[in-house]
């Protein structure tokens, strides 16, 4: 009977306590550490998040207190931006078509044949990337965005001989890309007017 006793005094005091002890615990996971949390599972998204205040944040809720949302780059997209920017001034006093327009498009390779040298830096002094490099006519400055048609976003980053007017040409990694790609008329525009 005793013990009977005892355990109904240990069970009554549990449920007495046991929810004062759990919201004590609950509250000692102070608001940073439920930042960091929350901004470690942002990044894993491939996203930070910029703080305007402290605030405890809850997953599932509309984030109040938040300035803005940006996406991250990798360290090799980052550099050749910062690279490209010396180029802005160009940008700002040239006089670039506003609205769509055609280009005479063609795609090109950095062997020898093609560009007397096989070293792959371009007339802008960076590395060609594929699916990121385009060779511009001189009035298009370095840096200078373009949208076109069905192929993605390309950024001037080169100059050739035969490229005036409104031909491109677009780098490709391969000779057999290049050949299979041919000359073609596409619609493009520029997408950074900065």
């Amino acid at each position: 009977m005793r013990i009977i006793r005892v355990w109904l005094a240990i069970l009554t005091l549990t449920s007495i306590f046991l929810p004062q002890i759990t919201l004590a615990f609950e509250g000692f996971e102070s608001n940073e550490t439920q930042i960091n949390s929350k901004m470690q599972k942002d990044l894993l998204n491939n996203r930070i998040i910029v703080l305007e205040k402290k605030s405890v944040i809850r997953p599932e809720t509309e984030f109040e207190g938040f300035l803005e949302e940006t996406s991250l780059k990798d360290p090799e997209t980052e550099e050749r931006e910062k690279f490209l920017a010396k180029f802005e001034k160009n940008k700002k006093t040239s006089n670039l078509p506003q609205k769509k327009f055609i280009v005479n498009a063609s795609a090109y390779t950095a062997s020898t044949d093609e560009c007397g040298k096989s070293d792959g830096i371009t007339a802008s002094g960076l590395m060609v990337k594929e699916k990121e490099t385009i060779a511009c006519p001189p009035h298009f400055p370095f840096g200078t965005k373009i949208k076109i048609e069905t192929m993605g976003t390309y950024i001037c980053e080169d100059r050739g001989g035969a490229i005036k007017g409104n031909h491109i040409d677009i780098y490709m990694k391969t000779k057999a890309q290049a050949f299979s790609f041919g000359r073609k008329n596409l619609l493009a525009e520029i997408v950074d007017m900065s």
